[in-house]
């Protein structure tokens, strides 16, 4: 058995032709803090416009191996390259036409960090038609960076920004462009009134609120929101507490998730799980043990039994 002191670092990076993979490496690779005293294996599944400049390679101590075609990406072909090299850690990048759901590392290898670059420009395209493979490359990134931003809108930056939490709501998401970050998500860019009282979210809005909320929870603390959802009763949960949400769907029927916060209903309440409630809520903040840390807490004023929506499913691919 390999333990993870013993395994070698691996840094992904994924993305279509032309996001900003290499760029991005080749940064990384000529910054202080990345520089290492061992070999760093780096594993090209593309050749893009971007090349390493040797000088680069050298004063890093990487070496380059090319894999032209996805059947031969397997952890054979990666231990041969180990022996090879001997590298003390490994950077891959990914082709995007490839299935990343296809990725597989030797034993002795560990994956430290997958990131995934997105070139603005081409983003509706490559969502709209290669929707289930961009999703695997967003899903389990922990690094997500939007670049090429300059000629895009800010209300169309915002609905890529919805799309791309819906898959990954935990990824740190950057937006660039030429000058820098992009800074975004005002309260005047949001699709309903935040000084309602309460705020009614219904349909992709209450998805909207969610995923707003995990960002700027401030902005909702001491508010009141309504809205209808399915009740949903994680086992080990508190009593009194459950959790009113809705399903959504970013890329396809296999990919849909619940999308919901705890909730302190009212003494006496009977509610059955699935069934379909209108919840008046307060929100405020604070640690809750299913959340590891701190995030949005919800305590119901009011709940009612209703019949289901027409569109019980939050379709996030169809938001404005």
């Amino acid at each position: 058995m390999f333990g993870r002191d013993t395994q070698k670092p691996v840094y992904v990076i994924n993305g279509f032709l032309e996001s900003g993979k290499s760029s991005f490496f080749a940064y990384t690779l000529g910054q202080p803090y990345f520089q290492t005293q061992g070999t760093t294996l780096l594993i090209l599944c593309e050749e893009g416009e971007v090349e390493y400049p040797e000088n680069l390679l050298r004063m890093s101590r990487t070496v380059v191996e090319v894999i032209e075609d996805e059947e031969d990406f397997t952890p054979a072909r990666l231990m041969s390259l180990d022996s090879k090299h001997k590298p003390v850690r490994v950077l891959i990048e990914w082709n995007g036409m490839w299935n990343f759901r296809n990725f597989r590392l030797p034993r002795k290898w560990r994956l430290e960090q997958q990131i995934t670059a997105i070139d603005a420009s081409t983003f509706s395209m490559y969502f709209m038609n290669m929707r289930s493979l961009l999703a695997e490359q967003i899903r389990n990134s922990e690094l997500i960076m939007v670049n090429r931003c300059d000629d895009v809108d800010e209300k169309t930056l915002l609905s890529y920004k919805r799309n791309i939490k819906a898959i990954n709501q935990q990824a740190d998401l950057i937006f660039e462009d030429a000058n820098g970050e992009v800074d975004m998500t005002t309260e005047e860019d949001l699709p309903y009134d935040v000084k309602q009282d309460p705020i009614v979210l219904e349909g992709i809005n209450y998805g909207i609120w969610y995923l707003d909320a995990m960002e700027h929870m401030d902005r909702y603390v001491g508010k009141r929101i309504q809205y209808t959802a399915m009740c949903m009763i994680p086992d080990g949960f508190p009593r009194g507490y459950i959790v009113p949400g809705r399903m959504a769907m970013t890329c396809c029927a296999e990919d849909m998730q619940f999308l919901g916060y705890a909730c302190k209903v009212p003494q006496g309440s009977k509610i059955q799980e699935k069934s379909w409630i209108k919840v008046t809520c307060r929100v405020d903040k604070g640690a809750f043990e299913a959340y590891r840390g701190e995030g949005i807490l919800l305590e119901a004023e009011s709940v009612e039994p209703v019949r289901a929506p027409q569109e019980p499913v939050i379709d996030f691919s169809a938001a404005p």
